[in-house]
């Protein structure tokens, strides 16, 4: 749960977050690549989290199949 005071929509969304299995990452990398990216996925009319998850779905049966 979130630390301090939270309002109640707060803690509301976050236990929604974690029934449905939602998890929030951070990486970092160079501001050129994480722009062009974002300007990729808006020329291509998707979103960039969207788009993200179908290239980390692919990335794992890709991995998961050489085995």
């Amino acid at each position: 749960m979130p630390i301090g005071n939270p309002k109640p929509q707060t803690v509301a969304t976050r236990k929604y977050e974690k029934k449905a299995g939602w998890v929030s990452k951070s990486y970092k990398l160079k501001k050129e690549v994480v722009d062009a990216y974002a300007e990729a996925c808006k020329k291509a009319g998707v979103s960039a989290a969207g788009q993200l998850t179908k290239m980390m779905k692919e990335f794992i049966e890709e991995v998961n199949s050489e085995q």
